[in-house]
């Protein structure tokens, strides 16, 4: 059995203030932008971590949820709660999102190898998506998994299950947008977010 990835606590990259304007945030995706690695030095990961946040009123809920990869055994759950204080800009998650996450992180004993998001990494107006910039934070390899399109283009999605793009969609056809936030690359980004999945689903 694999050991796990202990930590007494996850080191967390104190990037900038999450305290900001709207065009300060701006500011400073395009200043970190250049600094998002986008070939592939994922490795041979041993954990995963998906992440996600709900926003109820004006309190944001991040939870953390820890499996060892590839076997999807659970190893841990760690959440937090924080204010929200930033508004909901599409292109802006991170600064909405963040101070949930990174707490919900710190509280981590499992150091995962990869974080998965809900939501964008690489595509995104400035390449510089929630799972990029967290990434960044966490200095970890990060995967956007997206329910919509932000930006950019990309070919129909034919009518039987195929390889091809990084798309998935459920047996209702609802696409999944499977980008890279670091270190993964492009080809890499879907059929590892494809391994981790639970139900059935299929990649385009």
């Amino acid at each position: 059995m694999p050991r796990r990835a202990y930590s007494h606590r996850m080191h967390i990259q104190d990037l900038h203030s999450w305290d900001v304007t709207p065009n300060e945030a701006i500011r400073l995706q395009e200043q970190l932008r250049s600094r998002v690695i986008v070939e592939n030095h994922l490795g041979d990961p041993r954990t995963v971590a998906g992440v996600d946040v709900a926003v109820k009123g004006d309190v944001a809920r991040a939870a953390v949820v820890v499996l060892r990869y590839p076997e999807l055994d659970l190893l841990e759950v760690a959440c937090a709660e924080r204010p929200v204080v930033f508004p909901y800009i599409p292109g802006l998650l991170a600064f909405r999102e963040a101070p949930a996450i990174l707490a919900a992180c710190a509280d981590l004993r499992v150091e995962p190898d990869l974080f998965l998001f809900d939501g964008h990494g690489l595509a995104h107006p400035r390449r510089m998506g929630l799972a990029c910039h967290m990434g960044l934070c966490l200095d970890k390899p990060a995967i956007g998994c997206a329910k919509s399109r932000l930006c950019g283009e990309h070919d129909e999605l034919p009518p039987m299950p195929g390889p091809g793009s990084p798309c998935a969609t459920d047996r209702r056809r609802s696409a999944l947008c499977c980008e890279p936030g670091r270190a993964p690359d492009r080809p890499t980004s879907p059929s590892v977010t494809r391994s981790t999945w639970t139900r059935r689903f299929a990649v385009f």
